[in-house]
């Protein structure tokens, strides 16, 4: 299965079956050591702004996704050091996010309850319809408008190649949907803070327009991790949930293409309707919740959490690229651009509807 930094699509037999194979290790080793000193630069960058600053001013996760995305942009990386970068950012990210589970609190987060629910659902479905009318105005083709809308709905790279042998989309309508998308997906993570005190957010509601707007799940820990544990919390959950819509949409698709849907939806495609960490993270938070992970337990699996997030977001760096914007056409631009605002402005009335959470 292809691996696509950014995504949340993994099939877990093939992370076991990998493990387990002398061959892939090798394989991985060069860009996975990589991605660690990438981390170790991010933490050592973050203790010198303590140092000289009183306090890190930018996040741990942060620094590492800039410093990656640094050494992405300097001299071309060969083809030999994309499998451990890939690894970093995808099997390395979503045990993290399975660890994070622990120090989540289901009933806080839940706050919400079905008007959260709802508007996650609802929003989702408006940025799909709006963000399609959008690229056919703008000019692009019928399945290359389908592909910015359902990469900018639900969850970006993932949903781009999921749904691309679907619809029999064009390999260059692919790449530059995936190649805007990813860089931009970088952008939000860092503007994305600033409207906390610019509309004045509660910690609740920056989790809940985290969740919705940003395209990955590393982006949202990016995104929401440096600001408060209780966003962290609400924008994973919320981001989640986004996700779980992606195999009912992608069936959607199959049906509307004239079959059953059989032929064209591949397994490795109904996966991504529930994978394996988001079972995972919700079996911890459900454990943390009930009272049965004590603090003995969930401290150091916090911090082995924080510790995975920070070597996946180097790896979420080092797989940026910036340059390949330059074969990004300007249909393609405004659709995406035009999409976002779209979908930051249905967050945003969301959050405020759902209201605070204490």
């Amino acid at each position: 299965m292809e691996v696509l930094p950014g995504g949340e699509r993994l099939v877990l037999h093939h992370v076991t079956r990998a493990s387990h194979s002398p061959s892939h290790t090798r394989a991985v080793l060069p860009g996975l050591v990589l991605a660690v000193a990438v981390s170790l630069a991010a933490h050592l960058a973050a203790q010198s702004e303590t140092v000289l600053l009183g306090r890190p001013w930018v996040d741990t996760i942060v620094l590492a996704i800039l410093i990656g995305m640094a050494v992405r942009s300097g001299p071309t990386l060969g083809a030999r050091w994309q499998p451990g970068i890939d690894f970093a950012a995808k099997p390395v990210l979503e045990l993290a996010i399975v660890l994070l589970g622990a120090s989540v609190n289901l009933g806080l987060v839940a706050a919400g309850g079905l008007r959260l629910l709802l508007g996650i659902g609802v929003t989702v479905m408006v940025a799909l319809t709006i963000g399609t009318l959008i690229g056919r105005a703008a000019g692009l083709e019928p399945k290359h408008a389908s592909l910015v809308a359902f990469g900018n709905a639900i969850c970006g790279n993932s949903a781009i190649a999921a749904l691309a042998p679907i619809i029999g989309a064009r390999r260059e309508q692919v790449a530059s949907a995936i190649a805007f998308t990813a860089v931009l997906g970088v952008a939000v993570v860092l503007g994305l803070p600033f409207l906390i005190p610019l509309l004045h957010l509660s910690d609740y509601q920056y989790g809940v327009v985290a969740g919705l707007t940003v395209y990955a799940v590393p982006q949202v820990l990016a995104a929401t991790l440096p600001v408060s544990a209780m966003s962290g919390d609400v924008g994973t959950l919320v981001k989640l949930t986004r996700v779980l819509f992606l195999g009912p949409l992608l069936l959607a698709f199959s049906l509307m293409q004239g079959g059953t849907g059989r032929a064209r939806l591949s397994p490795a495609a109904l996966t991504a309707a529930l994978p394996w960490f988001i079972v995972g993270f919700l079996a911890l938070a459900t454990l943390r919740s009930l009272g049965l992970l004590g603090e003995p337990l969930t401290g150091p699996l916090r911090a082995g959490s924080h510790g995975l997030t920070v070597l996946a977001m180097a790896g979420l760096g080092l797989g940026v690229d910036v340059r390949t914007l330059r074969g990004v056409g300007h249909a393609v631009t405004l659709t995406v651009l035009s999409s976002l605002a779209v979908l930051v402005s249905l967050s945003l009335l969301v959050a405020r509807w759902v209201g605070h959470a204490s």
